[in-house]
């Protein structure tokens, strides 16, 4: 398996993660936003994860 293989996944585990990151920050609005790209890099890993 080469890298450029796992190179669609980086996009939305970057999202997933900065999202987390945000959702547990202790502020409303940075924690709905957060739970926004959270849900967005969910969608699109599971749309990366069919192709």
């Amino acid at each position: 398996m080469a890298l450029s293989d796992h190179l669609d996944e980086f996009g939305p585990a970057t999202m997933l993660l900065v999202g987390f990151v945000l959702f547990i920050f202790p502020e409303p609005a940075t924690s709905a936003l957060g739970a926004g790209l959270l849900l967005l890099g969910s969608v699109w890993w599971f749309y990366e994860w069919n192709r």
